[in-house]
């Protein structure tokens, strides 16, 4: 996990700059374990017999994942934007733009879970079939 220390002699702004760098990369770490793990499920989902379906979602997923992994390292990198804020217009942009990202990145990790378990649950459907 990301983590930053904060000092006291550092204002508002600063701190809340710092928390929102280190949330973005918190949210990147789990993109990229995410990544890894759609690697396996489709890996796994390929044993599945009649599953195309299946597969055209976990390859749907990858794409999504990467790209939500490159629009978060694009907002990063404008990140340093933010600190050159001087007004409440500025700072209510950022802190805005920061909840669109979150809330994007937190509906993808939610369609992904759902994805996931539909794909585990139908390993174990099989296996069952397989073992009678």
């Amino acid at each position: 996990m990301y983590s930053r220390p904060f000092h006291t002699h550092e204002d508002d702004g600063v701190i809340m700059k710092k928390k929102d760098k280190t949330e973005i990369g918190n949210w990147l770490e789990y993109l990229e374990f995410t990544a890894r793990e759609i690697e396996y499920l489709i890996r796994l989902e390929s044993r599945i017999p009649g599953s195309d379906a299946l597969s055209r979602e976990l390859h749907n997923i990858r794409r999504e994942n990467t790209l939500q992994m490159a629009a978060l390292c694009r907002y990063e990198n404008s990140m340093v934007n933010a600190l050159e804020c001087d007004d409440m217009q500025c700072d209510a942009f950022y802190l805005n733009n920061h909840e669109k990202n979150r809330n994007s990145c937190m509906e993808h990790l939610r369609k992904y879970r759902e994805l996931k378990l539909k794909v585990l649950s139908k390993l174990l459907h099989n296996r069952g079939q397989y073992a009678q």
